[in-house]
């Protein structure tokens, strides 16, 4: 005889609880309100599970999927927003609506960033800091995307992959490797002026408020006349720059690696909005020709005396994220967005940003990333024909026709938003810079711009990061330091020298030879 079952239903909860006006009911992501969250359904309290607990099943399907690809690089970084304003008038360089009168105001959006390391990596490692502004004009997004360096380490795009595998983890062991980045660098001389940088005090900043920043690459600006001049773009800090000592930041990493992060969130929670002074260097297309180097060469510095600072405006930063993964971990930079006013100069690593940035945000966040509310436009209305794909948000722009030309009033290309015409001429070749001089500008910046002390602690810094690499590539190092200064490389080498590590040892490739397992 078959075991019967009395069926007892779940007792309802009195009715005298009732949610009140500003506590929200719990729901399923489409809406469907939630009376139990905290047990799975069972067949009775020691029973199995059953599959018609589609609670604990979109549960566990969307926590599987909460994380998405990290960046290559800049994976760990802030973010906060703000405005900025016009406080000078350069109109007679730029027509972008950004700058048309002082006193404008354009939100901003704000990503700074460690460059190497991983999401979970420590604020304080010596490194490179991303300083990425995204402002929300009525042309559209304007993406500003540098770092808080005003030089970088290479000068032709092939070549940022490679360099940040140097930088990245050793294949085989999955540990930061010296002998790669070391490596890497005595083979690429070009990538001296930015080392150099990165060993001063300023290669450990004081959190992101107290560091300047740089758009790096030349642009070209255009006012309403058509009139074109090359620009490079500049962030100084109102808060003044402050750097940790080595010792400090060791210390912050183990006791407080998350010290950037939470230094910029409690300063702007507290009302203590940081603030930067952006100006601009401007630079005619004759003045392009005569120099004695590539003025669109990013290894190198356009210099204060010949092209002193034009002051344009002020970056403050009032507001932080109210959920971090929405508003800075999909927040997408793309140096191709630039409003009218704004274009590209014949900058090689520009061009390649140009396809890398969104390419990577399709990768990471798909196709319609525009469409996120952090990087969708807000002063202005987005008419295409891009339509459909993973994530269209919104009605998908609707009945409006999909195709152009089109005869049912779709939106239409104008003139008045041409990029301006220029020549180009040469072969067409893969031409490497070799005759680049990659020697002047570091030595200026060694000789003429670092204090004594100053100098004497970079030779510090890169001898206790050169210290782990073997002999023969410290012996590289040590003649590219030499071939910018006497002074620089027997510097190095008497701290190596000290610290009592310039010995041979074992001669260990990052890359040995291939061992068949099976």
């Amino acid at each position: 005889m078959a075991s019967s079952c009395i069926y007892i239903p779940h007792q309802q909860k009195g009715t005298e609880e009732t949610h009140g006006p500003e506590q929200d009911v719990l729901t399923t992501a489409a809406g469907i309100p939630i009376g139990e969250a905290l047990s799975v359904m069972t067949v009775g309290p020691r029973g199995p599970l059953l599959m018609q607990d589609v609670i604990f099943t979109e549960t566990m399907a969307h926590f599987s999927r909460e994380r998405i690809p990290e960046r290559v690089v800049h994976a760990k970084g802030a973010g906060a927003f703000g405005y900025f304003e016009v406080t000078n008038d350069i109109t007679k360089y730029c027509k972008a609506k950004v700058f048309e009168s002082i006193g404008k105001k354009t939100p901003i959006a704000v990503r700074f960033s460690s460059t190497a390391g991983e999401s979970g990596s420590p604020d304080t490692v010596r490194d490179a800091r991303g300083f990425a502004v995204k402002f929300y004009t009525e042309h559209g997004n304007w993406d500003l995307v540098g770092s808080n360096t005003s030089i970088f380490f290479i000068r032709d795009p092939i070549l940022f992959p490679l360099m940040s595998h140097a930088q990245k983890r050793n294949p085989q062991t999955h540990i930061k490797d010296p002998n790669m980045l070391w490596d890497f660098f005595t083979q690429r001389p070009e990538t001296l002026h930015e080392v150099t940088h990165l060993f001063t005090d300023r290669g450990i900043p004081d959190g992101f408020r107290h560091m300047h920043g740089f758009g790096i690459h030349a642009f070209k600006l255009v006012n309403a006349a058509g009139r074109a001049v090359y620009c490079k773009f500049h962030y100084k800090t109102n808060q003044g720059i402050k750097n940790l000592s080595p010792e400090k930041a060791q210390s912050l990493a183990a006791s407080n690696p998350d010290y950037a992060l939470r230094d910029l969130f409690d300063a702007i929670a507290k009302g203590n909005f940081p603030s930067w002074t952006l100006s601009i260097q401007v630079m005619t297309f004759e003045q392009a020709e005569k120099l004695p180097y590539n003025p669109f060469d990013i290894t190198k510095v356009w210099c204060y005396n010949d092209f002193p600072l034009i002051p344009v405006g002020r970056l403050t930063l009032n507001r932080n994220p109210v959920n971090y993964f929405a508003e800075v971990e999909q927040m997408a930079f793309e140096p191709r967005n630039m409003p009218p006013g704004i274009e590209p100069s014949p900058d090689k690593m520009l061009h390649g940003r140009l396809f890398a940035y969104p390419d990577a945000q399709r990768y990471r966040l798909g196709v319609n990333y525009t469409q996120i509310p952090v990087n969708s436009p807000h002063k202005s209305k987005v008419a295409n024909y891009l339509r459909d794909g993973f994530m269209a948000m919104g009605n998908n722009q609707g009945n409006a026709v999909n195709y152009y030309p089109n005869s049912f009033g779709g939106p239409e290309d104008s003139e008045e938003f041409n990029e301006t015409v220029y020549s180009a001429c040469g072969d067409v070749a893969r031409h490497e810079d070799t005759e680049e001089d990659d020697v002047t500008q570091v030595r200026n910046f060694y000789l003429n711009v670092l204090s004594a002390e100053e100098r004497q602690r970079v030779c510090e810094n890169i001898a206790a990061s050169l210290k782990g690499a073997q002999l023969s590539i410290q012996k590289k190092a040590i003649k590219i330091f030499t071939d910018i200064h006497a002074e620089y490389g027997t510097c190095v080498q008497a701290e190596l020298d000290k610290q009592s590590i310039a010995v041979v040892r074992r001669d260990y490739s990052p890359h040995p030879p291939q061992v068949k397992l099976f």
